[in-house]
């Protein structure tokens, strides 16, 4: 894939009804904590930015959906995924084009309505088919390489939140989300000293 301009990035993002991503690398900056559990089992544990997870919610309050394909399987994921109503969570594929041809069939969506969110080989797939490829900042080079577009924040450090923004915007919904939170870009205040 050849990267767009940016026009080209928007004009695809306005078509898109679908944002699923990668887990670790992307939704979480990838790093693995494990600790002892109360019953003596190691259990692991995962960081998940906040400002992705109020993105989670603007996306959903605009009418699209998300989902999680992770080549993991973590309990933590499963219950970031319930609080924020992610409707598709699929774990522990590391082949991951069955459980996005299944999210698709389900969501009743063409590809191109489909954007992907990736960092590593196993995302690849996933991202030549979608309609919006991105690769997070800190994603290995061969993805940035072939994504339409790149973020400017590393995976679980802003990036899903920055591709919320993107695709809001692309599709006119961002003036709804400022005027929710009192925000609106048509009643700015001026402060005078």
């Amino acid at each position: 894939m050849n990267k767009l301009t940016i026009t080209d990035i928007k004009n695809r993002a306005a078509n898109i009804k679908l944002l699923l991503m990668d887990v670790d690398g992307v939704f979480t900056d990838g790093t693995l904590y494990y600790f002892p559990g109360p019953d003596g089992k190691v259990v692991e544990f995962k960081g998940f930015n906040s400002h992705d997870g109020l993105g989670f919610h603007m996306l959903h309050d605009a009418g699209l959906k998300s989902g999680l394909i992770s080549g993991r399987e973590s309990p933590a994921v499963v219950e970031r995924a319930k609080i924020l109503n992610i409707a598709y969570v699929y774990q522990g594929h590391l082949e991951k084009e069955a459980s996005y041809n299944e999210i698709l069939k389900d969501a009743k969506l063409k590809e191109e309505q489909v954007a992907f969110i990736g960092d590593d080989f196993t995302d690849a797939p996933l991202m030549v088919r979608s309609g919006l490829s991105i690769a997070v900042a800190n994603a290995r080079q061969e993805l940035r390489a072939m994504a339409h577009y790149t973020t400017e924040a590393p995976g679980g450090d802003g990036a899903v939140r920055e591709v919320i923004e993107l695709l809001l915007k692309s599709q006119n919904l961002w003036q709804g989300v400022l005027e929710k939170y009192k925000l609106s870009e048509t009643k700015k205040k001026t402060i005078g000293l």
